[in-house]
């Protein structure tokens, strides 16, 4: 049964937003400070490997049955449960690393459950959107989202790295805890809307498997046009994407010495770089030609990606731009991507969709993150960059040119108005 979003639901939505935010921000420093201080402690590429791992697998089982629940159960507990043991594994962590245990096996046993909490939590918070948000402003909350988004995970890297320099590893942590009591109080007092199937098909409904809704989530995705490449897409850009994600601070640390505040300013890189691509998606009334966008931003972020091999030593002005490049065109494909989604799903469905689309985004990430490390060995670390970036470009062109994707009609159904709203 679809929802008409309201002036309430709105506003509603915003403080919801603002909460997050700040969880967000949370969260953004606990992973810098954990790898952070697993690559200090082991400057192993293997170890890095092991704990992508461990946050990336949970994820990506856990999805398509958080996806699910998400459709069934009421969204706003889901969110305040997910987001209180998200919090509570931190404690845990911070209790056992003040007690002098710092044992890898059990820091990747955080890693794991917050990830586990985080497949229930992102794709509720993805679900909610449209229910509360009118559809003429989809894409521009979409693109305020990475814009602030960006800006958050701009300054968190730097925050964390001068709780670092004053505080221990398992005082900075606090700010997780701190965060999550914060993002609560709004969820509190605002109503999420929960979707309802009609009282005739309840029955019906409650007798379906999981399974059988999550193979419909499949179907709907595959019916949509189009949505299938722009997955293989995500799936393969996500496997180029990973040695970058496991070895920046390897990259960092080892390659080019630099100390805690120097990684903090180049990871701030691809962040500036969202935050302009943002503003571009929220000043930016329309987009026509949305294939040509997509793909090319998906190019330019991979030319950006192989730039990361050729920088001289410690050149880190060279690694910022590299960084920037990236980031610019992040906010413009996940923009079109999620409106796209967005629009065409039914919002009764949107739930187990979104958690698919994540799965199956993700689901050979695992297996990138495993062997990042023995092919960082094997090939070197620039080595490793370069090579994925060629291979991006060429994935590119090949699901460009050679499948339907580029005559499928978006702009048709999604010709929609993306200026900077203006809140009433």
């Amino acid at each position: 049964m679809e929802i008409i979003p309201t002036k309430q639901s709105f506003h509603h939505y915003l403080y919801f937003w603002i909460g997050q935010i700040f969880s967000l921000f949370g969260s953004q420093v606990v992973v810098f400070v954990i790898i952070w201080w697993l690559e200090v402690e082991t400057q192993n590429p293997i170890v890095l490997s092991f704990a992508s791992f461990s946050f990336i697998l949970p994820f990506v089982l856990a999805g398509p049955i958080a996806g699910v629940f998400s459709d069934r159960l009421n969204r706003k507990k889901i969110i305040m449960i997910a987001d209180f043991l998200q919090a509570l594994a931190t404690l845990i962590l911070i209790i056992f690393m003040s007690m002098g245990y710092r044992e890898l096996w059990f820091i990747f046993t955080i890693l794991a459950l917050r990830s586990v909490f985080q497949a229930f939590h992102q794709p509720t918070v993805n679900a909610i959107i449209p229910t509360m948000v009118p559809k003429d402003k989809l894409s521009r909350i979409n693109g305020i989202n990475f814009l602030f988004s960006g800006f958050v995970q701009l300054v968190a890297p730097m925050f964390a790295a001068m709780l670092l320099i004053f505080l221990s590893v398992s005082q900075a942590l606090w700010i997780d805890v701190i965060t999550f009591i914060i993002a609560i109080i709004p969820l509190i007092f605002i109503k999420i809307p929960t979707v309802h199937v009609e009282r005739e098909n309840k029955v019906e409904i409650e007798k379906q498997k999981i399974s059988k809704e999550f193979m419909d989530g499949i179907n709907t995705l595959r019916k949509t046009p189009g949505m299938i490449v722009l997955i293989i897409l995500s799936m393969l850009g996500n496997f180029l994407i990973q040695p970058l994600n496991v070895l920046s601070p390897y990259y960092a640390q080892k390659i080019h010495s630099a100390t805690v505040f120097e990684y903090a300013v180049i990871s701030a890189g691809i962040q500036g770089g969202i935050i302009v691509g943002a503003i571009t998606t929220s000043i930016k009334k329309h987009w026509h030609h949305k294939m040509e966008w997509f793909f090319g931003m998906v190019v330019i972020l991979m030319i950006g990606y192989g730039m990361l091999a050729f920088a001289p030593y410690r050149f880190f002005g060279f690694i910022f731009s590299a960084l920037f490049l990236m980031g610019i065109g992040l906010p413009i494909i996940n923009t079109i991507y999620q409106t796209i989604l967005q629009v065409n799903i039914p919002h009764e469905k949107l739930g187990r969709v979104s958690s698919i689309d994540s799965t199956l985004s993700m689901l050979i990430n695992p297996v990138a993150s495993i062997i990042v490390g023995p092919l960082a060995v094997m090939f070197s670390v620039n080595g490793l960059f370069l090579i994925s970036a060629i291979l991006g470009v060429v994935l590119c062109i090949i699901l460009y040119f050679f499948t339907g994707v580029r005559k499928v009609d978006f702009d048709k159904n999604l010709n929609l108005d993306i200026s900077i709203p203006i809140i009433e």
